[in-house]
């Protein structure tokens, strides 16, 4: 049987992509969310080449009441092309809402991000924790906890 990968995704321009082996979550790793759709899609596709059974949990949100329009467009636009680039590079994912996963890891914020950061330095304490990266790596150990 392959070895598995989680990977988690936070969409948006402050998001992440995290990615934990099922086996030895010590190596798991997160990056801010790239800048350029070819940096974007350079990082999907070198992990949908991986040799290992791939899940990603992309965070299922929405547009926010008192969000701009503009800025709804452009997230929405993000979001979309995240899906894009896990279709086209033949990963499986799955939507996770952030009540889900932060209900199952205990760290509900309420929008309060120094909650899930705490969380994320707990679960990866050889990792430097960041705002950015704080929920992209928690959304790949819940897709970790749930998929093995």
């Amino acid at each position: 049987m392959k070895l598995s990968i989680s990977i988690g995704i936070d969409p948006g321009q402050s998001g992440s992509i995290a990615c934990i082996p099922n086996n030895d979550p010590s190596k798991a790793w997160a990056i801010k969310m790239p800048e350029t759709l070819g940096d974007l899609w350079a990082h999907i596709s070198e992990l949908s080449k991986l040799e290992h059974e791939v899940v990603a949990y992309l965070e299922s949100v929405h547009s926010m009441p008192g969000q701009g329009v503009s800025s709804s467009f452009k997230f929405g636009r993000g979001f979309g092309t995240l899906e894009m680039a896990l279709t086209a590079a033949g990963m499986r994912f799955e939507y996770v809402t952030p009540q889900k996963w932060q209900k199952s890891l205990g760290c509900l914020t309420k929008g309060n991000k120094n909650v899930s950061k705490a969380k994320a330095q707990q679960l990866f304490p050889h990792l430097k924790i960041t705002h950015a990266v704080a929920d992209g790596l928690l959304i790949a150990e819940y897709c970790r906890r749930t998929t093995v």
